[in-house]
């Protein structure tokens, strides 16, 4: 079922996921509503939060993004992510590398904004599955940009905590748009005559 997602200013946004002992049927049904919402979306990534549930829990797929390639590494070997898509991450314990990339990044929370984002360059992920077995990979790329995001996201943080303050000013009045539930104004670029 595709659920609402919460936008900028929800509280259940800012709040900590409580981890998922036993896989149950609602459990199950959660995931399929997450996949179904992101979908829809047209997402890369969606955490329970974002669809109202402080829970340990979120969704990737990666399949079918050319433009901005992902990798992923088993025990040290790569594979081809898309074998593994969609992944589901259940109280997932991340090691991020202290090399750092910027690039851009969005949010399904954030309709309409963008922003330059640091994170890390690779990410070591140490997951639970749906089949209640334990998942350990390696992300780059897109891939690891997404898992850094959403599991952010289970931990009450947003892509916005990750600018400056000067950053943050800049964009004030998006945000307030956002909390308002309208369209950020498309502003054309001075410079395009």
């Amino acid at each position: 079922m595709i659920r609402e997602i919460v936008h900028y200013d929800a509280s259940v946004l800012r709040a900590k996921g409580k981890e998922i002992g036993e896989i149950t049927p609602a459990i199950r049904a959660l995931v399929d509503d997450l996949l179904e919402t992101m979908r829809d979306a047209r997402g890369v990534g969606l955490a329970a939060q974002q669809i109202g549930e402080a829970l340990q829990l979120a969704v990737i797929d990666v399949t079918g993004v050319k433009e901005r390639p992902s990798r992923m590494w088993i025990k040290g070997n790569p594979v081809n992510p898309e074998d593994y898509m969609p992944l589901v991450l259940i109280n997932p314990v991340l090691k991020p590398t202290k090399t750092k990339v910027v690039s851009h990044e969005g949010c399904l929370s954030f309709p309409g904004l963008t922003l330059d984002i640091p994170r890390a360059q690779r990410v070591a992920v140490k997951t639970r599955m749906l089949d209640g077995g334990v998942f350990e990979f390696d992300a780059g790329g897109l891939l690891g940009r997404a898992v850094l995001h959403e599991v952010d996201h289970l931990n009450g943080k947003l892509f916005i905590d990750l600018i400056s303050t000067e950053d943050r000013r800049a964009i004030r009045e998006d945000l307030e748009y956002i909390k308002r539930g309208e369209p950020i104004p498309v502003h054309p670029d001075e410079n395009d005559s």
